[in-house]
């Protein structure tokens, strides 16, 4: 199983809140998806920003977070301010 550092836009950070909330592989990331990791990051670090959800997008996408296409950042954007 591949670490979640290996992935493109995970540090140090952002992997040990991914561990807390029960996501500990690149595999268990890409099976929650963006959506599911950000949400439970959102319910144990309410202060957890749009910027992480773009990033794990970005590395379940194996893409830079800032290239995600305009129309991905959109519907991720309507999905976190659904959130309140």
């Amino acid at each position: 199983m591949a670490e979640l550092k290996s992935l493109r836009n995970i540090g140090k950070g952002i992997e040990n809140k991914l561990k807390s909330v029960g996501i500990a592989t690149a595999e268990e990331l890409k099976q929650a998806g963006s959506r599911e990791a950000f949400f439970r990051l959102k319910l144990r670090y309410p202060n957890t920003c749009l910027v992480s959800l773009f990033a794990l997008e970005g590395a379940i996408s194996d893409i830079e977070y800032n290239q995600l296409p305009v129309g991905v950042k959109q519907s991720l954007k309507e999905y976190n301010d659904s959130l309140g």
